[in-house]
């Protein structure tokens, strides 16, 4: 081949690499913005959190939580006893509003909450079993902080079922309410690697005794609870995969 023949076959060979190059960057283009629409639209989602399902049902604004009661710190902490007889009776709406507040209510406009968190990254999930509640239809909802309000995943009341996946522990079926934390893990070790779990489970005992020193004020009983099936309390609870049971703990009025 002669250099004239060379130099064209180059020629054409560049040109046609120019044109492979440049539908080459439309494409990629093209897929960003598919992609980037895509993003756009997940953030959109009301489940767009690590691990949190969608909302089933309409959210119930709480009453407010009051920041003054008549029990000090000092009493609450002297008086606190695992209590796991209860009296037959509902409890109010109020108190329900009060005890989620001090187990993961927020405090202030800054997203701070009412139990500490490593890295304020808020990796606990509390759920209510509402059985017998003063203008709450029984079932399991969800406590949003912010907005303080609660929202139905489950329906019925599923106190006995509850029971059952904690070895048949009889607090739980005849208490009005229980308190269940749970954790998704993901949140805190994203962050802080295998340190992460100890922090979470830290951050459980935190928000437990909040609650348990809230109910003691609230003139309620209280006990808290870690044997069960895990598996079985995410059946019942309908959690999501990436959601680990840790604490429950059953409320109502003390048996006299």
């Amino acid at each position: 081949m002669t250099i004239q023949g060379c130099c064209a076959v180059l020629v054409r060979s560049d040109q046609c690499f120019r044109g492979f190059e440049e539908v080459w960057t439309a494409m990629i283009s093209a897929n960003a913005l598919v992609l980037s629409a895509l993003i756009m639209f997940a953030l959109t989602l009301p489940a767009f959190s690590v691990g949190i399902r969608p909302a089933q049902a309409d959210p119930v604004e709480l009453p407010e939580p009051k920041y003054e009661g008549k029990v000090s710190v000092e009493t609450a902490l002297l008086e606190r006893r695992s209590i796991r007889d209860y009296a037959d009776e509902t409890v109010t709406l109020t108190d329900v509003s009060q005890l989620l507040w001090a187990a993961q209510g927020l405090t202030g406009p800054s997203g701070y909450r009412t139990a500490p968190s490593a890295g304020a990254l808020y990796p606990l999930e509390v759920y209510l079993v509402a059985g017998k509640v003063a203008s709450l239809p029984a079932g399991i909802y969800r406590y949003k902080p912010r907005g303080h309000e609660v929202v139905k995943i489950v329906e019925g009341d599923k106190r006995s079922e509850l029971c059952t996946a904690a070895l048949g522990q009889s607090a739980l079926r005849e208490a009005p309410v229980s308190i269940v934390v749970t954790a998704i893990f993901e949140r805190t070790t994203q962050k802080y690697r295998d340190r992460g779990y100890r922090y979470v489970h830290m951050e459980a005992g935190h928000a437990a005794q909040n609650v348990c020193l809230q109910a003691v004020s609230l003139d309620l009983g209280t006990v808290v609870i870690g044997a069960f099936y895990d598996d079985d309390i995410k059946k019942v609870m309908q959690l999501t995969a990436t959601e680990e049971p840790l604490y429950i703990i059953p409320v109502g009025k003390r048996r006299r």
